[in-house]
Order: structure tokens, then sequence, then C-alpha cells
């Protein structure tokens, strides 16, 4: 079995017996001896400048690429006409092409000379054909700039009217204000429409259910949903009856709110009451709010009474459905699903096959998902961006970068044009390795396919910066996104808070959640989540406990997230019992054990050793059908070599491969360290020699296992050879591998040669820390040596000036402590 290591090369030799006699000269750990290690490396010149530089550059609107197909406007152009010109003139007006007939003559003249003024100087132009704009029909002339495709002529029109009507303490006319809302419904400018209904009031106007409606939309589209439910109040004390849309609108925006499954519920009861039937959109809105909040049961039986009550579902509300399971990763149920569309004479769409691939790639199966895109081919279903992203973005979360560069080619080569989220998702995942030389050529690449970046990839910017020391650099972000025009959403302050916190900086996590109340957003799963993070990176679990607390209080239910940061946070801070509260509710089936929950279990239960948890979290996993990837693997691997199972470690080994994974330096490094551990320094040594004859680059780690390996069974000369080799490659010693030396030497009572190695490091720049000297006085003490161990404790500050007095009184005390045993 052991010859599988390494498959194109002969099994592993029994160990032989070597002698502790080394056959070559001994050699003395002194620089005249030993190879000089490397310099350490200066630290990489991180481009976050010239990435942020670029990213302003893409986003100015000078810079804006050209839109591809630029829109026709229904007017022919015709020349200008000047102010004093028009009085004279109205009586030859004509209209251009016929469809602004509903226009006076000066009503057509005005709009010709509205769309051809330049936008900066139409203010002044308002102002100087005042008396006209005043008494021609505004509602036609808004109408004109809406049928010309001016929408920007448009509000700079609306909002000159009102500082001119509301001077004259004229009002807006209903008409003008419900043309206006549905304007910008429609070109999705909802951030603008409602910055001009706060500026006129629109409570004051007695305004249409359909405008109504509009108003509701734009709130939930910009994530203001306690505003849309305020409004959706005041619009039904006017009397307005809500209708099939204005429900759909309202049953999103508490969907979208969370936590509000009740609310959800008492909707579908009044819309059955109002004899309202409901539609597709009715239906997979639901259903999508149960996906946001994880609510299987709830979708199942919401689908069953639908059925029920004789609902043909179609399959708008089908891919909803599969939504929801293709979240959870349970790709079984999601197969399932698409055998009842097919079944019922359903015909499964491309956004059918873009969630099955989601389902896949959820639970862990990247390649199976990315190979359904050969199966959609076959059946005539053309991939799209949304396809490809998808896989992208599961090949990025999975740690396979360059897998997902290769698939973001494949695409290309395909002929499937990137979108602006393939962008996001991939400067998303080369931000967390700080590859930016690659982002820079990413968004070079974006521009050229005329793909202008959006607040996510300004939001995606923001969360790369969360690292330790960057905090001014997320500030900058922030105030740079502001300048070019993006109005931060909900998601940018959720990006900030992850960040700040992420930055250690906690006054700032707590003045953006303020600020982001303050611009009237409400908190969601994704903010506390934002908040769990931070502090699962410092293992403050009470914190943490707190926040979920505070989370259920306000009727939100944690998600498969919260829980995995809550797991993580345990690990952090040490605290094992939280950890197996977790898991009791998990195995008890109060908590969904999808594919993320229980990867976070098994790893967190390795963070703190516990092979028992370990191994029933595995089983968990596997059970569920769910694909392990290598990082589970190499967990469950290096835990079985710790406890010296060698058959078990052998075993992970073989699934590795059976599972179409190839063994990484980690699986072998963990293969390593069992050896070393059980005493089989040699075949530690064939292991790292095997890595390099097959082409591979050992490491650090690799280095330090096999000197470790040595050590431990004083082979000291060969521990020496070892670090020889390490230095010659390229590779530093650090001062684990100064303190694996010690305690060998230590442990052989040769304490020259250990006062050697830490002359040795303070020449080359590596500090003794506590733990160095620790077991130098252990070494001592085990044999008896307790006066030489209070000289060598009082000789330190001669070797090390930097050695502190409290670190010194510690390992007095530690001596006196062994005297006393």
């Amino acid at each position: 079995m052991e010859g599988t290591l390494f498959p194109n090369r002969p099994s592993f030799p029994i160990p032989r017996t070597k002698s502790t006699q080394p056959n070559h000269p001994h050699v003395k750990f002194n620089p005249a001896t030993l190879p000089l290690p490397p310099q350490s490396p200066s630290p990489p010149s991180l481009p976050l400048d010239s990435l942020l530089q670029h990213l302003l550059h893409f986003s100015s609107p000078t810079h804006k690429p050209k839109p591809i197909n630029p829109p026709k406007t229904n007017l022919k152009k015709f020349s200008a006409v000047s102010v004093s010109q028009l009085e004279g003139s109205v009586e030859e007006a004509q209209s251009p092409d016929g469809s602004v007939e509903f226009l006076s003559r000066k009503g057509k003249f005005l709009l010709n000379s509205i769309v051809e003024h330049p936008l900066p100087g139409l203010n002044d132009f308002f102002d100087s054909v005042k008396f006209e704009l005043l008494d021609v029909d505004l509602v036609s002339l808004l109408k004109g700039l809406d049928l010309s495709g001016n929408w920007k002529r448009a509000v700079l029109l609306f909002k000159w009217a009102i500082l001119n009507l509301y001077s004259r303490n004229e009002k807006i006319d209903n008409q003008l204000v419900e043309l206006m809302v549905r304007i910008l419904g429609r070109e999705s400018q909802h951030s603008v429409a409602l910055r001009l209904l706060d500026e006129i009031s629109v409570e004051e106007y007695s305004l249409d259910v359909r405008a109504w409606t509009t108003i509701l939309h734009a709130y939930s589209r910009i994530g203001k949903y306690e505003r849309a439910i305020t409004m959706f109040e005041k619009m039904r004390k006017t009397g307005l009856s809500p209708t099939l849309v204005t429900y759909n609108v309202m049953l999103d925006v508490y969907g979208k709110m969370g936590r509000s499954w009740n609310k959800i519920l008492g909707l579908l009861d009044e819309m059955r009451s109002n004899g309202l039937e409901f539609d597709e959109f009715t239906c997979s809105t639901v259903i999508s709010a149960c996906g946001r909040e994880g609510l299987l049961d709830e979708a199942r039986k919401f689908f069953a009474r639908l059925k029920s009550e004789g609902y043909v579902a179609g399959t708008f509300t089908y891919n909803s459905l599969l939504q929801v399971f293709g979240k959870a990763g349970i790709y079984s149920e999601a197969l399932s699903i698409l055998k009842e569309m097919e079944k019922n004479n359903c015909p499964p769409d491309l956004v059918t096959y873009n969630e099955l691939v989601a389902a896949y790639v959820r639970a862990g199966f990247h390649e199976e998902g990315a190979d359904f895109i050969d199966t959609m081919i076959r059946k005539g279903i053309m991939p799209n961006a949304i396809t490809y992203t998808t896989v992208i973005n599961a090949y990025g979360k999975a740690g396979k970068e360059d897998k997902a560069l290769s698939f973001f080619r494949q695409m290309k080569e395909s002929g499937c044009v990137p979108n602006v989220c393939t962008y996001n998702a991939i400067l998303g995942m080369l931000g967390k390795k700080s590859r930016l030389e690659e982002m820079i050529d990413m968004l070079c690449d974006m521009r050229s396919n005329g793909c202008a970046p959006n607040s996510v990839t300004w939001n995606t910017m923001l969360a790369m910066c969360g690292n330790k020391g960057m905090h001014k650099y997320v500030n900058r972000v922030f105030r740079e996104m502001k300048s070019c025009g993006f109005e931060p959403n909900r998601d940018t302050f959720n990006a900030l808070i992850g960040a700040y916190g992420r930055c250690g900086s906690q006054i700032d996590v707590v003045k953006m959640y303020e600020e982001m109340i303050k611009a009237g957003f409400t908190p969601c799963v994704t903010t506390y989540n934002a908040l769990l993070n931070a502090l699962a990176r410092r293992g403050d679990w009470e914190a943490a406990e707190s926040v979920i607390l505070d989370m259920k209080s306000k009727g939100f239910k944690p998600n498969e997230t919260s829980y995995s940061l809550m797991l993580n946070c345990y690990a952090k801070g040490g605290n094992g019992r939280g950890i197996e509260k977790i898991e009791e509710e998990i195995y008890n089936g109060h908590i969904f054990p999808s594919w993320i929950l229980l990867r976070t279990l098994v790893l967190a239960n390795f963070k703190r050793r516990a092979l028992m948890g370990m191994e029933r979290a595995f089983q968990e996993f596997c059970k569920h059908g769910y694909k392990p990837d290598l990082v589970l693997f190499n967990s469950m691997l290096s835990i079985f070599a710790k406890n010296k199972m060698y058959d078990r470690a052998h075993e992970m080994l073989r699934l590795i491969r059976e599972s179409g994974l190839q063994p990484d330096l980690v699986t072998y490094n963990s293969l390593m360290d069992m050896y070393a551990r059980g005493g089989e320094c040699w075949k530690g040594e064939e292991i790292l020699k095997g890595i390099q004859k097959s082409g591979g680059k050992p490491d650090l780690v690799s280095y330090n296992t096999v000197i470790k390996g040595f050590c431990r069974q004083g082979l000291m000369q060969e521990a020496i050879r070892t670090l020889s080799e390490m230095t010659i490659s390229g590779i530093r010693p650090c001062i684990v591998t100064y303190n694996t030396f010690v305690a060998g030497y230590s442990g052989k009572g040769m304490f020259s040669e250990v006062e050697e190695v830490i002359s040795y490091m303070i020449q080359h720049d590596c500090r003794p820390n506590e733990l160095t000297y620790k077991i130098v006085v252990d070494g001592y003490c085990k044999g008896k040596k307790y006066k030489e161990a209070m000289d060598f404790v009082s000789n330190i500050t001669e070797m090390d000036k930097s050695f502190d007095d409290q670190s010194l009184r510690r390992l007095t005390f530690r001596i006196r402590e062994h005297m006393e045993l």
C-alpha cells in the first residue's frame, strides 16, 4: 500500500536499521560548517494603489465602455430652435415622425430643444423658457422625453417643475408624479426615484395603485424594506386595494427582509380572502423566501398545499424550488424535482439547468457540475454566463483558483461572454489570495469586453482590504467608491462591517452598523454574519453568542453560515463545549446538516484535536452524499497520523485517489509527520525524497518534519544534513526549526551544542523565544542539573539582550518547581 504514494516509483523498502553513528564527518552547528541560511524574502510590493487606480479609471463616467447597441430614439433629429424663434414658429411646427402627436406644436418645439440641448446647461435653458414651460402640458412633455429615451432630461425637467411650482404655491400634478415614477421604475433608477419622492412628500399625492406599487418595488430593490412596509400601510389607508402585483412586490419585500414567514403567510391568506389567484410570481417568490432562510420544510409544505389546491406549477415555480434545495446542496432532491418536471410535461429551461449545476457544486461535486454543462449542450440548451460563473465561483471557494481561471478561459473560448458577475466572482477569488497583478489584468479584460464595474465590484474591493493593517485602505476605497457615483447599499455596509472587523477595528464596525441603520437599511442575516466573522477571527465566542441571541430576539434565523462561523469561533477560542452544543443540534435534526456546515464541523474538531468528533462528522458528511474535498481528506489523514493510526491514514490516502483527487504537499507532510512521530524517521525522509524525484517542491513544513523525526531519534547529524539541504534549496529555517534542534540536543544532554544553536539563531536574525529557553531548562532539570539550569538562565541576557525580565522570572520559577518535585 505504501508504494502507492508515488505511483511511478517502486514500493518503499522495509526501513533499514541505520547506525546511530554517522559515517560522514561530524558537522557542528555553526557558520563555518553550515551553509548560510538564505536572506528573509522582502515582502512583495502590493500594487493596491495601482489596482485602485485601474478600478477608478474604469468606473469614471468618461471612461465607461460604449454600449454595443446604442439605444435608438423615437424622434428624428431636427434643428434646435432658439427661444426667440419659439413664439413665431409655433404654427409651422410639424411632428418629426408621428410618435408625439399628443403634444401641441409648442410642446413639440420645446421637446426638440430639450433633447438637443446639452445636459449641463439644461436648467439654465428651462429658466430661459420658464413661462412657455409652465404654459405647456408638462405631463405630455415628460411623456415625450420618455418616448425619446431621455429619462435623465425628464428628471431634470421634473425637478425644475417642483422648484418653480412650489415658488408659486402650486402643487405638482398627480399624473406628473405617477408618470415620473413609472419612467424611473422602467429604467431601474430606483434610488433616483426615491430621492425625488422625498423632495415632494409623496404621501400628500393621490396616486393610483400602479404608481404606489412601483414605489414599493423601488424601496424593495434598494433594500429599504421597513420603509416599503410603512408605505404599503399608508397606501392602504388611502382606500386603494392592492392588486396581485402589489401583493407580489410585498411578498418579495418580506422574503428579502427575512424573519417574516408569518407575515408572508398572513399576506397569502389576505390574497385568498380578496379573491386573488396566485400566479407563478407569487409562488416562486414565496418559495424563494424559504430558500433565503433555509426553510426547507416550509417550502415543501407550501408547494404540497399548492398542488393539493389544484395549482399546476410552471417552470418558474419549479426553478424556485430547485434553488431552495440547490442552495442547501441537496442535489439528490434537486434531481427528483427535475424528474417531476419531466413527468408533468413541464419543460426545463436554462434556469433549471443552472440551478442543477449550483446544486452539484454546493454539495462539493465541482467536477460533476462542470461536466453537467456538456449535458446541457447535448440537450440543446446552451450555457450562459450564469452557468459558467456558478462553477467558477465554486472552484474559487474551494481554493482552486487556477482551475477557476482555466474554466474562465474555456468559457470565453466557447463564445460565452462573461458578465459583471463573472468578473466580480474572479476578482473576489483573486483578492482573497492577494493575487493583485492578476486582478489588474482581469479589470483590463473586463474593460476590453465592454463590462463596466458595478457596486458589487467595489464591495469586492472593500472585502479584499479586510486584513490587519489595511484599515486606511478600507477608508480610501469607500471614499473613492462614493466619488465614482456608487451609493452605498446594504451589501456595501455589510462588506464594510466585515472588512473593519477583519482589520481589528471594532470602533469602525460599530460606526458602520450605526451608519447603516441611519441610512435606512435594515440589518439582515448577512449583517450579523459579518459581525460573527469578525469575532470568529479573534475567537471571541462570548461576544459571538450575544450576536446570535440578538439575532434570534429580532426574529432572524441563523443560517448555515452563522453556525459555521460559530463553530470556527468556538474552535479558535478553545471552547469544545460550544462545538458539542452545535453538534447535538445538527445530529438531533434541529439544524440542517448542509455541506458547508458538516465540513466546518470536521475542521472545527480538527482544530481541537477531537478524533471522535471528526470521525462522526466525516461519517455524517459522507452519509448525506456529499463529496469531500482535499482539505477534508487531509485533515482526516492528519488526525490519524497524529494518533499513529497508520491503517486509517493510508485508507484516507486511498480515498483521495478514488475520489479523483491527487495528494498534495499537505497530504505528504501529514504522512511524514506520522512516521516522525512513530520513530520511523527514515521512512519520513523517503517521502521527502519521493516528492523531489516526482518534480514536487518540499516546503518549510516538509523539512521541519523530517528534522523533527531525526532529532527525536537522537540522529543529530542526519538532522543537520537535512538542514543543509533545506538552506541550499533556498528555504530559510524558522523558530520551529531551531527549537527542534534545541530539543534534540537537550534530550541528549549536549548543552554546549545547544548554546551553539542559540548563538547561530541570534547571528542570523531569528531571536529565541521563551519556549527555546524553556526547552533547555527542562533538559537540565530532567538530568537533575538544577545548578547548571540556574547558571544558564542567569547567562541568557548575556547571549540575548532582548530577553525580558518577566520571562526570566518565569524560567527561574520553573526550575524551582522541578526541584520541589
